[in-house]
């Protein structure tokens, strides 16, 4: 089971289990990351699951689609690294990854 470390809003680091198969915002949510909205529950629609991934496993998550750009294009903290958590599924590669939940728009 790939073990991704959570960075919550105020710094603190937290490592969990993540099963293989669901999303990042599954596993973050399940987690009890209360910070991480997730308000349209992972259908790519609200842009409240934003998280910055770990640039050294950006060629390891699926790439953006055009839904979850536009969405993106909305929240003032979008970088390189931002991507919905909704969007991005938990594979064997993901394992290490280190995502850090973006601030609240």
């Amino acid at each position: 089971m790939p073990s991704i470390t959570v960075i919550n809003r105020s710094g603190e680091a937290t490592r969990v289990d993540a099963q293989e198969g669901l999303s990042l915002m599954e596993v973050i949510r399940d987690n009890g990351f209360d910070e991480l909205l997730a308000l349209c529950g992972g259908c790519c629609s609200c842009a409240t699951c934003h998280v910055f991934v770990d640039p050294a496993y950006a060629d390891r998550v699926e790439p953006i689609s055009e839904d979850e750009g536009d969405l993106l294009e909305s929240s003032d903290h979008r970088t390189a690294q931002s991507r919905l958590s909704c969007q991005v599924t938990v594979t064997p590669a993901l394992d290490g990854l280190t995502v850090t939940i973006a601030p609240e728009d």
